[in-house]
């Protein structure tokens, strides 16, 4: 009887111990699987965020999310949001456009306020967003938009003409001479100046722009999308609250509407030379997809195949289309025919060919031409081809494809996007709207993930960091018209860059509020300057920080004003001074 009593305990102490055992086992492998993305080169402790469910299993379980699973939350766009964005701006121009402010009475012209947009002629995509964003913040303030000219000209105005809705800063200066602004009201033509690209002069997160009063406001340096979105983190609720109107919440990434592509619907077009180019190539009909890539003079065989699988991709969702119509086009010419021998099996290639086109463009030597150091980057075809290739890729009717060699959604591409989806968007219509935008990756390009994605102006950089799965193969994801600026969805992580970089008072501000870290802001002398102090909500801990704002800086030619309620450099123009 005791013989068979000690057995059955033995037995049941040799179970409990098995199912320890395995327990034990199967949390190591959890928790090794969870951890095993994490870049270790990380020195600050980083939280990791849970996956969404729609992620699938699979992607909850390891920790991490390939590009694809990334992208899943922009397939479908958000129709009702990009008709409520594109009404505020028709309401806004309206209201505060050329046309009507201009006629106004002396005492109502003079009280208004004006953001100057100012841009030169170096790279497209960088250059374009300094005035879309100038767009983005009149809207935000209230106030009517600038675009300055150089010599009299617009930047790139040989290629793009621009509406009538904004004015010129000549005319600004014209009229506000002509209303006696300053001898009559009191009011001087003074230009506040914030540097986006000056991370401790910078008053973008800690004050409230709407309460300046200064004529003209220039935010310098905003060559992306990324600069009018920091807005959306802004210590100041009115200000939240003027750039969530526009730009939507961070956090809610499948919802935010398509900004830049409704502004630059009604703010540029083609020029007529362009124009006739784009139609010499197209004979009538416009594509159904464009595929950029972007190659840097390189021919990378990857590179091609992934792009081709991204355009069988985009073609399942044309139904009704036997045989679609591909634009081509890229910064590396000789690239073009060997993709196009492999397009032409399954689409109609259309490829905008500048040796043989003979019209009134072509013949320009005196505009914008190509500079021997840049012909890397640009490529060897004459500057204004990337005008008729940009015009020509944005009357795609259905989807952009992006690929590169090395970054993949710059500046130009997410551009092309925009304005091609903003185009097929149609107002009076119950039909479904259905534009995509697809990046193409290369497997070498995802050895580390997105890693490689650096550069806060391209579009995958927010999604940069450990949760972004290593050794991925080709990716064909859906990606985002408007690129976020922070950390806020649940698949976004920063790359370590962008966390040591917390040198800079702005930088650490990004990295504070976009991970759970309660911002106190503290007022500090009186002078619009501000105070951060960071405390840690969970693991993630960051040293306190003070953002001491603008210095001020001497201009050429101009008369340099220190207004003691102000931290921005204020730039007052004379008389006499220079037309812009």
């Amino acid at each position: 009887m005791g013989s068979v009593c000690i057995g059955s305990r033995r037995r049941r102490l040799s179970l409990y111990a098995f199912l320890w055992v395995c327990a034990i086992l199967t949390f190591s492998g959890l928790f090794l699987l969870t951890m095993r993305s994490v870049d270790p080169s990380i020195g600050i402790p980083f939280p990791i965020k849970s996956l969404e469910e729609n992620v699938g299993l699979r992607s909850r379980i390891k920790g991490c999310a390939t590009v694809e699973e990334m992208g899943e939350v922009f397939v479908r766009g958000f129709r009702e949001e990009d008709l409520r964005v594109r009404k505020m701006i028709q309401d806004h121009f309206a209201l505060h456009g050329a046309s009507r402010v201009r006629d106004l009475p002396p005492v109502h012209f003079c009280s208004h306020g004006f953001v100057l947009g100012k841009a030169s002629e170096a790279g497209f995509g960088n250059e374009m967003y300094k005035i879309l964003t100038a767009a983005a913040l009149s809207i935000m303030l209230n106030r009517s938009l600038i675009i300055g000219q150089t010599r009299g000209k617009y930047p790139f105005g040989d290629y793009i003409s621009y509406s009538d809705l904004a004015f010129t800063l000549r005319e600004v200066k014209h009229l506000w001479r002509q209303n006696r602004c300053e001898e009559k009201y009191g009011r001087p033509l003074v230009v506040r100046i914030d540097n986006f690209e000056k991370p401790t002069q910078t008053n973008v997160l800690c004050s409230n722009w709407r309460e300046w009063e200064q004529s003209i406001i220039w935010f310098q340096g905003t060559t992306d999308a990324v600069a009018a979105q920091f807005f959306l983190k802004n210590v100041h609720p009115e200000m939240r609250k003027a750039a969530s109107d526009l730009f939507g919440f961070p956090e809610l990434l499948p919802s935010r509407p398509n900004v830049y592509g409704e502004l630059m619907r009604v703010l540029i077009s083609p020029s007529d030379d362009v124009k006739a180019a784009v139609n010499w190539v197209l004979g009538g009909g416009d594509p159904d997809i464009s595929l950029h890539m972007r190659m840097l003079m390189n021919r990378s065989v990857r590179a091609v195949q992934a792009a081709l699988n991204c355009i069988r991709k985009a073609m399942r969702n044309l139904h009704e289309v036997s045989r679609p119509r591909v634009v081509l086009i890229s910064d590396t010419p000789s690239l073009i025919k060997e993709i196009a021998q492999n397009v032409d099996e399954f689409a109609e290639v259309i490829h905008f060919d500048y040796l043989l086109y003979k019209g009134n463009i072509s013949d320009e030597v005196n505009g914008v031409h190509n500079l021997d150091f840049r012909v890397k980057d640009w490529g060897p075809a004459p500057r204004w081809v990337a005008f008729v290739d940009f015009f020509l890729a944005s009357r795609a009717k259905h989807a952009v494809v992006s690929g590169a060699h090395r970054r993949v959604g710059t500046t130009y591409a997410q551009l092309i996007a925009a304005l091609a989806a903003a185009n097929n968007l149609e107002e009076n219509t119950s039909s479904s709207w259905n534009f995509s935008f697809f990046s193409s990756f290369q497997s070498n390009l995802l050895v580390e993930g997105l890693g490689s994605q650096v550069g806060w102006g391209h579009v995958w950089n927010r999604f940069s960091g450990p949760l972004s799965c290593h050794d991925q193969p080709n990716q064909c994801a859906h990606t985002p018209l408007l690129p976020p600026a922070w950390w806020d969805g649940l698949l976004q992580s920063p790359i370590p860059r962008d966390i040591h970089s917390s040198l800079s008072c702005t930088s650490q501000c990004i990295a504070s509020i976009s991970h759970g870290i309660q911002i106190k802001v503290l007022p500090f002398s009186g002078h619009g300057m501000c105070k951060v102090d960071t405390i840690p909500m969970s693991f993630f801990s960051m040293q306190s920080l003070s953002c001491v704002f603008p210095l001020y800086e001497k201009f050429p030619d101009s008369k340099v004003t220190q207004n003691v309620a102000d931290s921005s450099p204020l730039l007052t123009w004379s008389q006499d001074h220079g037309d812009e």
